[in-house]
């Protein structure tokens, strides 16, 4: 059984990887950090008997699956129904235009200028688009082999597939990235 300690130090550890690998997945900072202390809470209230060795697959499964569940929500709440309340007027004499709300809302992803980072944060970023791009299982594989540091059989439990699949995914992660990263000019 893990202590208060060991679960504690374990969830201090791994929250900045989960909240990164999440906010890879839905591209959203405030649901990922949602998802990442919902599956925090979901792990310490259910599994906190559980010894310290098992927790980092245990919560790695309940972020997998947290996340899993996100995508259902927003896909039954964006087929369904979109409130008015979630949008602001637009006009100073407080007139609600749905058209300018609309499009207010489809170009506006902050960017960050080049001339504020250094090379090196620019290449990381790079990076980071490139996995972004990368398609969810391999994502996902990729991450836990590299950002978790899990080993195949680890990753393979997690991602509830068989040691070849992770093989398979992470090779083709691997490789997409460094032709991805080596177009771009970035090189080894």
């Amino acid at each position: 059984m893990a202590s208060d300690k060991e679960l504690a130090d374990f969830l201090k550890s791994a929250e900045r990887r989960a909240f990164k690998r999440v906010a890879y997945a839905i591209r959203d900072d405030d649901a990922a950090l949602d998802v990442v202390q919902d599956s925090m809470i979901r792990l310490a209230e259910k599994y906190a008997d559980r010894p310290a060795a098992e927790l980092p697959l245990l919560f790695q499964r309940i972020v997998s699956n947290a996340t899993m569940d996100w995508f259902r929500r927003q896909k039954v709440r964006n087929a369904h129904v979109r409130n008015f309340s979630d949008f602001e007027t637009t006009d100073d004499d407080g007139e609600f235009n749905i058209l300018e709300a609309l499009e207010s809302l489809d170009g506006s992803p902050a960017t960050e200028s080049a001339a504020d980072s250094v090379s090196r944060a620019q290449i990381l970023l790079a990076i980071e688009q490139e996995i972004q791009q990368l398609p969810g299982r391999q994502r996902e594989a990729f991450l836990l082999r590299y950002w978790e540091d899990f080993d195949v059989a680890e990753t393979a439990q997690v991602m509830g597939c068989s040691e070849g699949s992770v093989k398979t995914h992470c090779s083709r992660a691997v490789h997409a990235l460094a032709k991805a990263l080596q177009a771009k000019g970035i090189a080894p």
